[in-house]
């Protein structure tokens, strides 16, 4: 009977390691037949500053974003991000895309300041001297790619302009202006508002 103890054995053995390691050519074509994560989108060839390629989602399922921009009483500037269609991620995220979440890139004139994982964030002084400049949240996934539609970036930009208050005068500001938004639906522009100089003059 002796003949019958290999074979009972190795079976014995196969039946205890299926949980975890799996046994025979069986088991090699189920963990090759798991269900992977669907892809988000399409990745496009136009990149963003970074150099990272835009991943284009439908209209009727792209993320939104807005923006306002409005001076503070220390001479910073309070933004405020205005999302539709998206939720921040937090930190220690997954490294994949996953749709409608992600966070959103700050930038200064074309130069990336902070990456926001919450709606508001305040701009030093110092990075927004005297002068006009555009202030653009864009959203990113959280695998590093621009969120895009009809090939554009989702990024809303709020054009802003710094100076010099008269003496003994805090910074002020009246009707905010504007922003140039590149965002899922133009038509329902969500905040993307500019905001004023500090000497109130709208920009």
């Amino acid at each position: 009977m002796s003949w019958t103890r290999g074979p009972l054995t190795l079976l014995a053995v196969c039946v205890l390691l299926a949980g975890a390691a799996g046994c025979g050519s069986g088991d090699a074509r189920e963990r090759g037949s798991g269900v992977s994560p669907t892809p988000v989108g399409t990745l496009l060839e136009d990149r963003d500053p970074e150099g990272r390629p835009y991943r284009q989602v439908a209209r009727r399922d792209a993320p939104d974003v807005g923006i306002e921009v409005q001076p503070d009483a220390a001479g910073g500037w309070d933004v405020r991000l205005t999302v539709r269609k998206f939720r921040f991620s937090r930190a220690g995220a997954a490294d994949a895309a996953v749709a409608g979440r992600g966070l959103a890139h700050l930038y200064v004139d074309g130069r990336l300041v902070t990456r926001l994982r919450a709606s508001e964030y305040r701009l030093a002084a110092h990075l927004v001297p005297r002068g006009t400049h555009h202030v653009t949240a864009r959203l990113y996934a959280d695998d590093g790619t621009p969120w895009a539609v009809d090939g554009r970036p989702v990024e809303s930009t709020a054009d802003i302009t710094a100076s010099e208050p008269g003496p003994g005068a805090p910074p002020s500001a009246t009707a905010p202006g504007e922003a140039r938004t590149h965002a899922a639906d133009a038509r329902s522009r969500i905040g993307g508002r500019g905001s004023p100089d500090r000497a109130g003059k709208a920009s």
